[in-house]
């Protein structure tokens, strides 16, 4: 007879106890392929429960192809594969790698805790739930939300002069899945161009997606339409109006030139990826290529991610009124990726102009820290050159030494500094200026700064003296 122990617990009911018993038994081999069970009341009474707990025991058992029930003869323990003996006992969970504890990173841009604006996003975030209680029971349309679409639309007309649609706003959960929409819907027989140097995740994505991928290089104005005109690309992703990472601001005539070329042949594209235009600091923000475009070619990108703070995973594109009606044919049955109540917490954060208040502290604050970083690193490497320091997260150091780049990174790295230079940009590292730093500056922390420069100097002062 099954004897096991049961007991009365909260969160896990006698039947279901009795159930894993059995199934444990099943599954070890100690209960073998048709072995008879004992009948629901024999089992009760030597087990003193109730019939009905045995009989939904059996019932799960039963369900999940553990036992079957033969009419008028009883239960049977049904033939189950058994799991291979594992050679060694594995840890009770996955260990994930371990971060680098890092002094000082150039690398990584991250958002303080205290420049986020919880005591708005909180209240924002009940007001939501009071308000639209019913509307966050449903799913919103596969484009977004229309209040959030409509908040987006009046924010770029009242501060980038751009007049869109709300119609045209489509919203995805970061700009990768936006590019991955946008393979669907220009398609994937299409050659696409990227930058070089450039943020090396664009490439990968269009890569991943199995898309022909060219790399188009740079000159002092930014991606050459030239070289672009002698590729076979269709499409060409670009940041005009600042690059990452070279810091390039695109002239008009460059802006002109790219239109141009957009409107020689059907069906060609430029995807103009605005990832932090917000943070200027030095004249008006540059206006878009999509507001100069008259020929419905230019597709915009842009996201919050960088302005509010990186878990907020909302982006948007705005696409030219002449694909809408083939994105709704072709794509229209994909759902949003955003959370309705992301979506409608951040409308909400747009339409109250919270968000313009949030933008307005956050330039003045990196700002501040720009200058602060600035002044450690000429007051530490008297010899750097700053360069390219007038807008975004980011800006360049000319580091005085002759030392390889990837050397520099691998004697900071034993000293707990992370750099990135802008030959880890290209697709040719040697292609690239020698020893030119790349200093994302927000995620900074100012107290290890002189520590962290300090650490850097004595890399080629121990190099003067070997």
């Amino acid at each position: 007879m099954l004897t096991y122990p049961l007991e009365k617990r909260k969160g896990t009911s006698l039947y279901e106890q009795l159930y894993n018993h059995i199934r444990s038994d099943i599954i070890s081999g100690a209960l073998t392929a048709g072995e008879k069970l004992p009948s629901k009341r024999a089992l009760a009474r030597h087990l003193e429960i109730s019939v009905v707990t045995v009989e939904n025991a059996y019932e799960q058992l039963m369900a999940e192809g553990y036992i079957r029930a033969e009419e008028k003869r009883g239960y049977y323990v049904c033939p189950v594969e058994m799991p291979p003996r594992a050679s060694r006992v594995p840890s009770a969970e996955p260990v994930e790698p371990a971060e680098q504890p890092w002094l000082l990173d150039f690398v990584t841009n991250s958002t303080a805790a205290e420049f986020f604006p919880f005591d708005t996003w909180a209240r924002l975030m009940r007001r939501t739930i009071l308000d639209k209680s019913t509307d966050l029971l449903r799913s919103t349309p596969s484009v977004g939300a229309l209040e959030l679409r409509q908040a987006i639309a009046a924010w770029l007309l009242a501060f980038r002069g751009m007049t869109v649609s709300p119609s045209q706003i489509i919203l995805g959960a970061g700009t990768e899945s936006l590019y991955s929409l946008l393979i669907k819907l220009l398609g994937r027989d299409k050659h696409y161009a990227v930058e070089d140097p450039g943020y090396g995740k664009i490439a990968g994505i269009y890569e991943s997606e199995g898309v022909s991928v060219c790399r188009i290089p740079l000159d002092q104005n930014g991606l050459s339409v030239t070289s672009l005109r002698r590729s076979d690309a269709d499409v060409v992703h670009i940041s005009p109006s600042h690059h990452y990472p070279t810091g390039i601001v695109m002239p008009v005539g460059r802006r002109q030139e790219l239109l141009r070329w957009a409107g020689e042949r059907e069906g060609r594209y430029v995807l103009e990826d605005e990832y932090d235009s917000e943070f200027r600091f030095v004249g008006r923000p540059i206006p878009t290529l999509f507001s100069a475009d008259e020929h419905q070619r230019v597709i915009y990108l842009n996201t919050f991610s960088k302005t509010i703070a990186p878990s907020i995973r909302v982006s948007y594109m705005i696409l030219p009124p002449h694909l809408l009606e083939e994105y709704h044919r072709r794509l229209g049955f994909y759902a949003c990726p955003v959370s309705s109540f992301e979506q409608y917490t951040l409308a909400e954060f747009l339409a109250g102009g919270h968000y313009e208040h949030h933008l307005s502290r956050m330039k003045t604050r990196y700002h501040k820290k720009r200058d602060a970083v600035i002044a450690a690193i000429r007051r530490g490497l008297p010899r750097a050159e700053i360069m390219e320091q007038d807008a975004g997260l980011h800006f360049l150091v000319r580091l005085n030494t002759d030392l390889p780049d990837d050397e520099l990174q691998r004697r900071a790295a034993q000293r707990g500094i992370r750099l990135a230079f802008l030959s880890n940009y290209y697709s040719d590292p040697r292609q690239a200026p020698p020893h030119v730093l790349v200093v994302n500056y927000s995620g900074i922390q100012p107290d290890r700064l002189d520590e962290g420069l300090q650490r850097l100097k004595e890399i080629w002062e121990e190099k003067d003296h070997v």
